[in-house]
């Protein structure tokens, strides 16, 4: 997995960041590829595709399927964790993000 260096300058995500798009909001979409893939069984079926949509990034999550329910949480409780975390960190790529958690 992933390592999140702390250097002074800028948070370097170094490592293997498969399904995240390097393109938009890059360490926003890394961390999120990195706490989705931490939670699911399947963490290879994990898909994030950025879209930008009037001045805001959205980030599409696919999952595999029976791991949708495991990201969302009772109550959509973990899934709104994740939107507040990727909003944080989205503020490095001066960018803001939503987060869809998509069923296909």
């Amino acid at each position: 997995m992933g390592r999140i260096s702390g250097d002074k300058e800028a948070c370097e995500i170094m490592s293997d960041t498969q399904g995240a798009s390097s393109t938009l909001a890059p360490v926003a979409s890394s961390v999120l590829t990195h706490i989705v893939r931490s939670i699911v069984d399947t963490p290879d079926a994990v898909k994030i595709e950025s879209i930008e949509d009037e001045g805001k990034i959205i980030l599409e999550v696919r999952v595999a399927d029976g791991d949708l329910g495991r990201v969302i949480g009772r109550r959509g409780r973990t899934a709104q964790s994740i939107r507040a975390v990727v909003r944080a960190a989205a503020s490095r790529d001066n960018a803001e993000v939503d987060v869809d958690f998509l069923d296909d």
